[in-house]
């Protein structure tokens, strides 16, 4: 299953703790957060004080600015090389900020708008791929990701 939050105002900084409301409602064994730009920088907030109750965190175009070496989280973070609003310095610096499981990939000819469906971002370079394909790709790495860490057999029939 995979749950979206609708974030007050559409900015995450206002909804941090949402995911426990789901995470309370629902008794999953495993759990990854994700989140988009400040999404994912939210959700980095969360995880640090909310580790245990976490399996994974995943980044779409979004750094971390908290530490999470020591968390044992999977990590993978998601960017495209065409994205011209994430700050890759801040990103290169999160790296050591990232435990040992990190894992990242470069959609090449992503952007930073082309996991949503708002349009065009300002700022944003110019995607060489279509939105769809680049949303095809996360999909793929993050069922990836999560195929590698989960405890449960995810290709089975309920």
């Amino acid at each position: 299953d995979c749950f979206l939050v609708h974030m007050p105002c559409n900015l995450a900084f206002f909804g941090i703790n949402k995911a426990e409301k789901i995470m309370d409602a629902y008794e999953y064994e495993q759990w990854f957060l994700a989140g988009h730009s400040l999404g994912g920088a939210m959700a980095a907030e969360y995880a640090d004080k909310n580790s245990d109750r976490l399996d994974g965190l995943i980044f779409l175009a979004a750094y971390s600015t908290k530490d999470l070496a020591k968390t044992g989280l999977n990590i993978l973070s998601i960017y495209g090389s065409e994205d011209k609003v994430l700050n890759m310095e801040k990103m290169q610096h999160s790296r050591l900020l990232m435990p040992d499981s990190y894992q990242e990939y470069c959609i090449v000819g992503g952007n930073h708008a082309g996991y949503g469906d708002y349009g065009a971002q300002k700022g944003d370079g110019t995607a060489s791929i279509t939105a769809q394909i680049q949303r095809q790709i996360t999909v793929e790495k993050i069922l990836k990701m999560i195929k590698r860490n989960v405890t449960v057999n995810l290709d089975c029939e309920r």
